[in-house]
């Protein structure tokens, strides 16, 4: 990555290094619900030691060369699986499924010595923002279990326009923060509307990279979720939300 291109990002590297600072405790283990993994039926990485999936095109040579060792928790999908299934929902764990860039990427980052133990979710193909929400909820008492659960996504995925994502960006950021700022009932009620929202059908005209929040805020508590960091990459907003 050259100097400039590096320093775009910088601000989300430096926030996502940071998150210790912010973090009550280190994790005994992470559910990262990626963006980039869609199933018909919730399915959770169930391997030891799940390989990396690179699913990313027209890179530098060295990205394709990044390793993330870290373990995985078989017992850690076992209990979310379960957790689904008493909610009433169609589950499954896959054992040989890697981890995508959506996971590995921003962890890397996170956790560099890769030596807390990672679950990856996939999304539901429908991206019903209710079912996310309420699959988030079925999930919730992992928190209490000391696991940390993290949507991988983004705020603004419209890659088209991403150079000019500003005034969209902006907008949808600033009713993402409204939105988000309620209890869980109320989170979920105003993100069932999120495409009606200012800028936001422009900043997401397929909403995957969206819906990775509605999981963690519906495995959120009561409490309002609250922005923990702001950014920018070119003239286009991002951020990050906890739940606690």
């Amino acid at each position: 990555m050259t100097g400039e291109r590096k320093s775009r990002y910088q601000d989300t590297e430096n926030f996502l290094r940071g998150i210790h600072n912010i973090l009550p405790a280190t994790p005994k283990a992470i559910l990262i619900v990626t963006a980039h993994w869609e199933t018909h039926i919730p399915t959770f990485t169930g391997g030891a030691a799940p390989s990396l999936i690179y699913d990313y095109y027209g890179f530098p040579p060295e990205t394709y060369e990044i390793q993330y060792p870290a373990p995985g928790q078989p017992e850690v999908a076992k209990r979310a699986a379960e957790l689904l299934q008493q909610a009433g929902y169609p589950v499954q764990v896959d054992d040989d499924y890697g981890w995508d860039h959506g996971v590995f990427i921003p962890l890397k980052v996170m956790f560099p010595e890769a030596n807390v133990p990672v679950v990856a979710m996939s999304i539901h193909p429908s991206l019903d923002p209710v079912l996310h929400c309420k699959l988030g909820q079925a999930l919730s008492s992992l928190r209490d279990e000391g696991v940390l659960v993290i949507g991988s996504g983004m705020s603004f995925h419209n890659l088209r326009n991403f150079a000019q994502g500003g005034p969209a960006s902006e907008q949808f950021h600033a009713w993402l923060d409204l939105a988000l700022s309620g209890n869980q009932t109320e989170r979920t009620e105003r993100l069932m509307h999120w495409s009606t929202a200012p800028g936001g059908a422009e900043s997401h005209p397929r909403e995957e990279h969206l819906i990775p929040l509605m999981v963690a805020s519906g495995a959120g508590s009561d409490a309002p979720g609250r922005r923990m960091w702001a950014g920018m990459v070119g003239p286009t907003h991002l951020g990050g939300w906890i739940f606690e």
